[in-house]
C-alpha cells in the first residue's frame, strides 16, 4: 500500500486549484489568462510577478463535503492547524511559515479582523464553504496592498453572488460520519437592474472526544461538537452602465465544545458570533475606476469554563480606491483606508485606528517586462508612522517562460490586547516589520496543458513582539522563515495531475523555551500531495487526493515545566465523486477522508477525525 501511495505521490505534488477548472468538452482558459481581482487591479497572471493561487467555483463546488480549512490546507504553502482533527477544534492558519496572526483574510475584499483575540485573526471556522464562490490567495507580502498582518500573504474569500435568471432556489444537504450533517438553502436572481443572492447553512456534528483518552484510564470521555448557522445576504443595483452599488449582511454563530487539555475530559463550549453589514460601490469613467469598499464588524466569543469571560470587538474598515490607465501599458493605483477597532468588553472601552495612503504603478506587457512599484504611509493613534513598500517585476522570456521576483517590506500593528489589556499592556509598543524577497518561474507549455511553477522567499521579521513574563509585552525579537514551493500540473483531455511539494524552515520565539528556537511550532518541513481527476463520463467525475504532512513539533502544557515535543509525520488520501442527474439540475456526490497512518490517534495533541465519509446532493432549481 504504502508503494502505491509513493508511486501516485511521485505523479506529480498535488493542488486542487487547476484540478477541476478543467472540462474536458469546452475551451479551457488557460492559467496566463486568468484575473486576479485581489491585486485592486485585475491583473492577468502573466502581467503580475506575484505567486496566485485561484479557487474557482468548480473547485468550490466540489468540495461540499469540506470545510474551508480543509479545502485550504490542501494548496502549497498553507499550513491549517486542526484542518483534519475534531470539526471544533480551532483552525490557524500559517502562510508560507508566517504566524497564523500574519496572513490577512479578506471577503469580498474587505479585511476581516477580530480586535477581540489576543492576535486578531478572523475565525474561519465561522464561514460555510456553500455561501463561496471563489478563493484568490495571494502568497508573499502584500501590505503595500492591505496594510498590517498582511506579511505572509492574502487569502480572499468571494461570496456568491445572483444568478442570471429572475429566481433560482439552490440548495445542499450532506449527512457524514460522527453524526454530522450539513443543509444549505438560497435563493438567487437577477431582475432588470438587481440581483440578489440569499442563503442560509447549518451544520451539526457531535465529533469525537477533543482530548485523547491517557493510557490505562477506563472513563469515556465525552464527544466535542459543533453546532453552526450562518446567513449570507448580498444584493447588486446597478444604477447605469458606470455606477452599481452592493450591499452586504453577513450572520454567524457557532457553538463549539472543548476540554481542557489534550489528554483532560471537560464540558467546556464556546459561542461564537460575527455579524458584518457593509457595501460595495464601483463607479466607472471613461479610463479609470472608482472603488468604495465600507464594512463594520462586531464579533463575540462567549468562553464557558472554568475560567469565563465574554470577548468582544468591533471594527469599522473604509477603503476608498482609484485605478487610472495611463495608457496601454502603465495603471496607476491611488487609495486611502482607515481602520478603527475597539473592545467593548473590556474596561475602559479601549479602542485605536489606523490611518493610511498608498499607491502603486503597474507596467504591462512592455516587451517581455512587467513591473509594479508601491509604497504605503500609515498613520496609527498610538505608535505614530511607519512606511511600507514593494518591487515586483517579471518577465516573460517566451510565451511558455515567466520569471519573476519581489522585494517588500510588511508590518503588523500591535492588538488592542497587547497595548491596553490587563496582563502586560505596553503602550510603547511599535509595529512588528518584515522584509519579504521571492523568486521564481514558471512554466506555460502546449497552451496550458503542462504547467510548472517554483518560487523560493525568504522573510526577516524584526520587532517581534512577545509577552516577557513578569515585564509584559514587548518588542524585542528578531525571527527568520525560508523556503519554496514546486506546482506541477498536467491536463490531457478528460484527464488531470496536479501537485505541490512545499519546504519552509524558519526560528521564532516559543513560550516552551522562553526564547527564540530553531523551529517553527505546529508548522512541518515538509508537505507535498498529488491530486489525479478524471471525466470518466458526461455525468461522472472522479478524484482521488493524497498528501503528506511531515513530523514538527509543539508544545506539551499538560506537564510542568512545559516541554517540547515532537509530532510524527501522517499521510491522508482523500477520494470524490460527483454524478449528475437531470441535465445538471442535480449532482450526487461522496468525499471520503482517511488518515492513513493507524497511531494518529495516540499522538500527542488533539484527536483526529481518522476515517470520515460524507455524502449529499446539491440541486438547482430555475
Amino acid at each position: 500500500m504504502k508503494k502505491k501511495i509513493a508511486l501516485l505521490a511521485g505523479l506529480g505534488f498535488a493542488q486542487s486549484v487547476v484540478l477541476a477548472q478543467t472540462k474536458p468538452t469546452e475551451s479551457v482558459t488557460t492559467l496566463n489568462d486568468v484575473v486576479i481581482t485581489t491585486t485592486k487591479n485585475n491583473q492577468k497572471q502573466s502581467q503580475t510577478g506575484k505567486v496566485a493561487t485561484i479557487l474557482g467555483p468548480e473547485v468550490l463546488g466540489k468540495s461540499h463535503g469540506k470545510t474551508l480549512p480543509q479545502l485550504l490546507a490542501e494548496q502549497a504553502g498553507i499550513t491549517v492547524t486542526g484542518a483534519t482533527s475534531n470539526y471544533a477544534a480551532n483552525k490557524s492558519v500559517f502562510l508560507r511559515g508566517a504566524g497564523s496572526a500574519y496572513a490577512i483574510i479578506l471577503i469580498d475584499g474587505i479585511v476581516q479582523n477580530d480586535p477581540s483575540g489576543n492576535g486578531g485573526a478572523f475565525d474561519l471556522r465561522l464561514l460555510p464553504i456553500d455561501q463561496i464562490e471563489r478563493v484568490e490567495i495571494l502568497r508573499g507580502g502584500q501590505s503595500t496592498i492591505y496594510g498590517s498582518d498582511a506579511i505572509g500573504g492574502v487569502i480572499n474569500i468571494i461570496t456568491k453572488k445572483g444568478a442570471k435568471q429572475p429566481l433560482n432556489v439552490y440548495g445542499v444537504a450532506t449527512a457524514g460520519s460522527y453524526e454530522t450533517y450539513k443543509g444549505t438553502i438560497g435563493l438567487e436572481g437577477n431582475v432588470s437592474n438587481f440581483d440578489y443572492n440569499i442563503s442560509y447553512t447549518h451544520v451539526k456534528s457531535d465529533g469525537i472526544s477533543d482530548a485523547a483518552n491517557p493510557m490505562g484510564n477506563t472513563t469515556t470521555f465525552d464527544k466535542d461538537g459543533l453546532k453552526t448557522d450562518g446567513v449570507n445576504a448580498k444584493f447588486g443595483f446597478k444604477f447605469s452602465n458606470n455606477f452599481s452599488i452592493n450591499p452586504f449582511v453577513r450572520y454567524n454563530t457557532g457553538t463549539y465544545n472543548y476540554d481542557d487539555g489534550p489528554f483532560t475530559d471537560a464540558a467546556n463550549y464556546s459561542i461564537l458570533k460575527n455579524i458584518a453589514v457593509g457595501a460595495n460601490a464601483v463607479y466607472l469613467l471613461n479610463t479609470g475606476k472608482l472603488t468604495l469598499n465600507y464594512s463594520h464588524q462586531k464579533t463575540s466569543n462567549d468562553v464557558n469554563s472554568a475560567y469565563p469571560a465574554l470577548l468582544e470587538g468591533q471594527v469599522n474598515f473604509l477603503d476608498v480606491y482609484y485605478n487610472q490607465q495611463l495608457g496601454k501599458k502603465l495603471d496607476l493605483l491611488l487609495g486611502v483606508d482607515h481602520r478603527d477597532m475597539k473592545l467593548p468588553s473590556a474596561a475602559g472601552n479601549p479602542k485605536t485606528n489606523i490611518f493610511a495612503g498608498y499607491g502603486s504603478l503597474f507596467l504591462h506587457d512592455l516587451s517581455v517586462f512587467n513591473l509594479e512599484v508601491g509604497g504605503r504611509y500609515n498613520k496609527h493613534e498610538q505608535y505614530g508612522e511607519n512606511w511600507t513598500y514593494t518591487i515586483t517585476p517579471s518577465i516573460n522570456l517566451v510565451k511558455q517562460v515567466k520569471l519573476f521576483g519581489n522585494i517588500s517590506t510588511g508590518f503588523k500593528i500591535p492588538t488592542l490586547t497587547m497595548l491596553f489589556g490587563t496582563f502586560g499592556a505596553n503602550l510603547n509598543l511599535k509595529p512588528e516589520k518584515s522584509e519579504n524577497y521571492e523568486a521564481g518561474v514558471e512554466f506555460n507549455f502546449a497552451d496550458g496543458k503542462y504547467t510548472l511553477r517554483g518560487a523560493a522567499y525568504k522573510r526577516n521579521l524584526t520587532d517581534a513582539i512577545i509577552y516577557n513574563y513578569p515585564q509584559g509585552y514587548e518588542n524585542q525579537i528578531s525571527q527568520k522563515t525560508k523556503g519554496f514551493e514546486i506546482e506541477p500540473a498536467v491536463k490531457l483531455g478528460v484527464f488531470s495531475l496536479n501537485g505541490f511539494y512545499s519546504y519552509t524552515e524558519g526560528n521564532e520565539y516559543n513560550f516552551v523555551d522562553n526564547g527564540v528556537a530553531d523551529y517553527l511550532f505546529r508548522r512541518p518541513k515538509h508537505t507535498y500531495g498529488a491530486t489525479a481527476g478524471l471525466q470518466a463520463t458526461k455525468d461522472l467525475f472522479l478524484s482521488v487526493n493524497y498528501r503528506f504532512v511531515g513530523g514538527r513539533t509543539d508544545g506539551d502544557f499538560n506537564s510542568y515545566p512545559a516541554a517540547v515535543v515532537n509530532l510524527p509525520s501522517y499521510k491522508l488520501l482523500n477520494a470524490y465523486a460527483e454524478y449528475s442527474l437531470a441535465k445538471s439540475r442535480v449532482k450526487l456526490f461522496v468525499d471520503t477522508q482517511n488518515i492513513l497512518d493507524e497511531k494518529y490517534n495516540e499522538i500527542y495533541g488533539y484527536n483526529s477525525l481518522g476515517f470520515n465519509v460524507n455524502a449529499g446532493v446539491r440541486f438547482n432549481i430555475h
